[in-house]
């Protein structure tokens, strides 16, 4: 399958600034070396505070992504072999799954380490064997099962949404004589109900039902790029968008309405040029998506029993983490994502011809 992110830098761009986001959000929400940090400055409180708060919405960036490639990688006008949707989602489950799984080996191990220095809320209960199951079938969060690394619910929620995705085009597809027309409808009318409805109540959260409304955005922005008619798929996103925004204003609704719009536009008409650096972090934002809390969690272990109260090095050590994380996230994108992943993938198709 064609990565359409190849030929738009604004998604580099993206992915990149909002995996670093997620990083800092995690470092400030969880502590504890920010909780010392931030007590040299009240800005450095301030700045926590935000990152806290807001650094979560990026999320919303990468939803809307998700959403925008996924329509570039599918036909719009259904998918009326099973046998093909069906394959697309094992593909999809081996491409997260790989890696995912590689990371929660290390999250285990870091979280022992971690355990050996300090004691804090972050760190969580030792790893079950039936906790690490769920994890590795995505279904921790409709089991109510506690997460073994931070943000690792959004893994099954993207496969999630993927499925839920393939699987409406499939439906539209079944009848190929209206599945254009009947796929728009699906998507949009999925849309609209997660933005006013199912993503309004937290009850279903853990389900793609909560999340579609921001990737159904990028769907539509993804259709608009293909489109003879864009200007349809633009007003319609700009509707539903707005229309949840009027019912319920949200951050992270703003945000992939906006995502959605600038990748939209940009494929439309290009006017970026990517820098080498952010090719480089958008291709290793979901590695470091993966990695960045064990490595996090480690180094907050250390710094915590070496200096546990001067601010200064507590601040120096949210550095040491940030950048660690970003360094560990290279190779495990080249070893893992990169070699261990393809051959696996092959390995699956030949499996589900």
């Amino acid at each position: 399958m064609a990565d359409p992110a190849r030929h738009l830098p604004l998604v580099d761009v993206i992915k990149a600034g909002a995996a670093q986001l997620i990083v800092l959000h995690h470092l400030a929400w969880f502590g504890p070396m920010s909780d010392v940090a931030v007590q040299a400055s009240p800005l450095l409180q301030s700045v926590q505070s935000w990152l806290a708060n807001y650094g979560r919405y990026a999320v919303a960036a990468f939803l809307a992504i998700g959403g925008f490639l996924a329509a570039q990688s599918m036909p719009r006008d259904g998918v009326p072999d099973g046998r093909a949707a069906w394959r697309s989602i094992v593909r999809r489950y081996v491409r997260l799954i790989v890696p995912f799984a590689a990371a929660l080996v290390l999250a285990v191990i870091c979280a022992w380490m971690a355990r050996q220095w300090m004691t804090h809320a972050s760190l969580g209960a030792p790893a079950r064997l039936d906790q690490f199951v769920a994890h590795l079938l995505l279904l921790h969060g409709v089991l109510g099962v506690e997460s073994l690394s931070a943000g690792v619910w959004y893994v099954a929620i993207d496969f999630q949404l993927y499925a839920l995705f393939v699987g409406l085009l499939w439906l539209a597809g079944c009848r190929p004589a209206s599945a254009d027309f009947a796929g728009g409808v699906l998507v949009t009318g999925i849309t609209l109900a997660s933005l006013l409805y199912f993503g309004r109540d937290d009850a279903w959260d853990a389900t793609a039902l909560y999340f579609f409304g921001a990737y159904g955005l990028g769907i539509l922005g993804g259709w608009a790029t293909r489109s003879p008619r864009p200007l349809f798929w633009l007003l319609t996103l700009v509707a539903l968008g707005g229309s949840a925004l009027a019912v319920d204003f949200r951050g992270r609704i703003v945000v992939a309405l906006l995502t959605a719009l600038a990748l939209a536009w940009t494929q439309m008409h290009p006017w970026l040029r990517a820098r080498s650096l952010f090719a480089s972090l958008g291709r290793t934002s979901y590695a470091l998506f993966l990695v960045h809390f064990p490595i996090c969690l480690v180094i907050n272990a250390l710094f915590t029993h070496y200096a546990p109260d001067s601010p200064a090095i507590n601040l120096l050590g949210v550095g040491v983490a940030w950048l660690a994380s970003n360094l560990a996230a290279f190779p495990f994108q080249r070893h893992v994502e990169a070699r261990l992943t393809p051959r696996l993938l092959r390995a699956a198709a030949s499996g589900v011809r």
